[in-house]
Formats: C-alpha cells, sequence, structure tokens
C-alpha cells in the first residue's frame, strides 16, 4: 500500500476538537502518509479559538494553503492527492459542494475529488438537519461522497469530550484507508 495524500479541510462549523484530533492522529500516523495538505476557512480558525481557547493549528508541520489559494496543489486532479476530509464540515459548504459551486480552496478541491472519482469524506456536523441538508447529503453520497456524521459512540466507555470526540475520529481515520489502534466492538 502505498503512502497516502491527504486534505484536510476545516470549516467553521461547531465541532474544532474533531479537526484537532485529527490533526493529531495524522501526525502519529506520518508513516502512512506522504504529504496532508490543510485549508482552514476564515470561520474555522474564528470557532477553533473560541472552542479551544488558543490558535495551536498554527502549530502543524502540514501544509497550509490559504482558502482562496487555487494555486494549491490539490486544486487540480493531477497532483493526486487521494483522499480529502472535510471536518467539521458546514451545511453551506456541503451545499456548496452538491451543487459544484467551487468558490473557494474546499469547495474546488472536493469538486476535484469527486470529479477523479477519489474518496471524499464529510463530517456533518449540524443538527437536526432539514431537507435540505439531507437532500444535499444524498447528492454528494451519489456523487461518491462519504457522509460521516460526529456522531460519537460511547460502547468504548469514553471518560473525556476528547475520548468522546476520537470516536467520530477513529472512524474518519478507518474511512481514510489509514492503519491505526482504536476501540473494536467485541475485540
Amino acid at each position: 500500500m502505498g503512502k497516502k495524500k491527504i486534505i484536510v479541510a476545516i470549516t467553521g462549523a461547531s465541532g474544532s476538537i474533531y479537526a484537532k484530533l485529527l490533526l493529531d492522529n495524522l501526525q502519529l500516523l506520518s508513516a502512512q502518509i506522504e504529504k496532508v495538505g490543510v485549508v482552514m476557512s476564515d470561520n474555522a480558525k474564528e470557532v477553533w479559538q473560541f472552542e479551544l481557547g488558543n490558535d495551536d493549528y498554527k502549530q502543524y508541520s502540514f501544509d497550509f494553503y490559504q482558502k482562496m489559494d487555487f494555486n494549491a496543489p490539490f486544486a487540480s486532479g493531477s497532483a493526486k492527492y487521494d483522499t480529502m476530509i472535510i471536518i467539521p464540515c458546514s451545511m453551506g459548504t456541503l451545499g456548496r459542494i452538491a451543487h459544484g459551486i467551487s468558490n473557494d480552496l474546499i469547495s474546488r478541491a472536493a469538486d476535484v475529488v469527486l470529479k477523479e472519482r477519489r474518496k471524499l469524506i464529510a463530517v456533518v456536523r449540524d443538527t437536526p438537519f432539514s431537507l435540505i441538508h439531507l437532500n444535499n447529503m444524498k447528492v454528494v453520497t451519489e456523487a461518491g461522497g462519504i457522509i460521516c456524521p460526529a456522531n460519537p459512540s460511547f460502547y468504548n466507555l469514553p471518560k473525556t469530550i476528547a475520548d468522546v470526540a476520537q470516536t467520530v475520529v477513529s472512524r474518519v481515520i478507518d474511512l481514510a484507508g489509514l492503519s491505526q489502534d482504536s476501540y473494536r466492538w467485541n475485540e
């Protein structure tokens, strides 16, 4: 199995802990990864600061790109990034992806990943879902994307908020095709 080239997009939906834990986990799994490109919306930076009380996203050694940087390698299918994870994925971002509106790097990269038949994982974080949200999830799924709601599990008896959030991140890592040690039901 070759090393993965992964795009991580972080939008302004609540749930910055999911993005932080994913970036932490990707650092630990670096032997399986060739490259990680990260793009954050302006709202994502504000929500991270509000929810986590820091701007530690600046401390990661991944390649960061501005939201309007269409010169980022993954703005084209020729760069061969094989997986894109949008975590958390706002409903506005999902709607733009579902309708082919590539007005920033996040939506353009998602458009590229889908057209190239690569893996798009959208960790949607809103509740409740409106019919518009559900229809957009259906459209993205029919286009080949994976909708992975940020719905944690509790059968591993988590003790902290991070433990709860890690159940979602572990599922995302599995969906991305990376090997990890994590709780498995009845194993």
